[in-house]
């Protein structure tokens, strides 16, 4: 990975004014932030910077406003959430750029934190347009983007800021990178992929760059259910995109020539409803019965992938095993994820994880903190993993 400044290279941030670009698309219900999580994982640079003296402007976007001032996408909503998490009263100003900007930078105190308006009541924001930019970085003397979650978007918030500015990664930035790059960029090897969820066609990008970089690829979830028909094996009612079959065989043949294994289930945990507690079995692959889908991988495969994992120096999950919203069908996930903790824990494993419904997983099977890194980045996560250039760490590293 190319080198890039972190707030250790700001030599002396007393006194400057320090443009942080945080991510705080947070989940609000009846006007109150319901998952304070993005909030808690940016308070450690905007509290480090503050107790160094910087005046610590924040700048986020929140919902889909389409450049147009939104009430109900107002950073003010969220205000409250960010005074509990830092445990510090922060100043608001009713606009990112022009004269209620300037005025409440200009009031700033030393150690002051300032959270501006939504850059996306801006059309200039998205647009990472020039002028709408030079007036984010008349506001600032140092850029610092805290926002691995925004990096696959080059806005002017997000990429824009750093032609203008000494540009630095957030400690959130700086571990998150440096989580990826052990866990696919240098990793140690054996290097072992999970990828699960409902479709292939959200992820071929992916499933095509892993197979270059893995010891071994684990597909679960619907999406193995494609494979598996593509090698000639009834699936019954299972979700599968039979149309992607030639997809799903061209992947198995990279693997074969990079020397990755591929690792599909080998049963299933089956049913006739796709609900809670529904009547099911366990039944070989092969074995599927034409009037049922299979939600879950059986014992067999969680045990072929456990020794995948029990193999593995690092560990890159996306995507989980099964239906694991629903019991019984959490099952496997929640056995491999324990499994991985427990490696972890014990110092064998380097586990790397990520995308919404990992998150989800993971918490569910209660070992989320014992992974080696969670990213709650989504899109940013996924795109880092099919081996794409981010727009937003991309100008870091140039600017270093």
């Amino acid at each position: 990975m190319p080198a890039f400044k972190t707030i250790d290279d700001i030599s002396n941030p007393a006194g400057k004014r320090v443009l942080v670009r945080v991510d705080l698309n947070v989940p609000v219900a009846d006007g109150k932030v319901t998952d304070k999580t993005r909030i808690e994982r940016v308070a450690p640079t905007i509290l480090e910077l503050s107790k160094k003296g910087a005046k610590v402007i924040l700048l986020a976007h929140f919902g889909r406003p389409k450049g147009e001032p939104v009430a109900d996408m107002s950073l003010s909503l969220i205000v409250p959430a960010i005074n509990e998490v830092l445990g510090t009263k922060i100043l608001f100003a009713a606009d990112c750029i022009g004269p209620d900007a300037e005025k409440a930078v200009a009031s700033m105190k030393d150690g002051d934190i300032l959270l501006l308006e939504n850059t996306r009541f801006h059309k200039g924001e998205e647009k990472n347009d020039a002028e709408f930019t030079e007036a984010l970085a008349a506001n600032g003397d140092i850029y610092v983007n805290d926002a691995f979650s925004a990096a696959h978007r080059a806005h002017a918030s997000t990429e824009g800021l750093a032609h203008h500015l000494p540009a630095y990664a957030g400690r959130t930035m700086q571990a998150e990178l440096e989580a990826l790059e052990k866990g696919l960029g240098a990793p140690v090897r054996p290097t072992v992929a999970i990828v699960g969820g409902a479709k292939v066609s959200t992820k071929i990008d992916l499933l095509q760059n892993l197979v270059k970089k893995v010891d071994a690829l684990v597909i679960g979830g619907g999406m193995a259910n494609t494979f598996i028909a593509a090698k000639g094996i009834n699936v019954g009612k299972s979700l599968c995109e039979h149309d992607l079959g030639e997809t799903a065989k061209a992947i198995m043949a990279e693997a074969e020539s990079a020397g990755c294994a591929i690792v599909l289930p080998v049963d299933a945990v089956v049913a006739r409803e796709f609900k809670a507690n529904a009547a099911n079995e366990i039944v070989a692959i092969d074995a599927i019965p034409a009037d049922a889908m299979a939600l879950d991988v059986g014992p067999k495969s969680v045990e072929a992938i456990n020794e995948w994992i029990g193999k593995a120096s690092t560990l890159v999950w996306n995507g989980p095993l099964g239906a694991f919203e629903i019991t019984p069908f959490d099952a496997a996930t929640v056995s491999a994820a324990k499994f991985a903790a427990a490696q972890t824990k014990a110092g064998k494993l380097t586990s790397v994880a990520g995308g919404g419904d990992t998150v989800a997983a993971l918490n569910h099977a209660g070992v989320a903190d014992d992974f080696t890194y969670i990213s709650t980045a989504g899109g940013a996560f996924l795109e880092w993993m099919e081996g794409k250039e981010l727009p937003g760490v991309a100008v870091l590293s140039k600017t270093a």
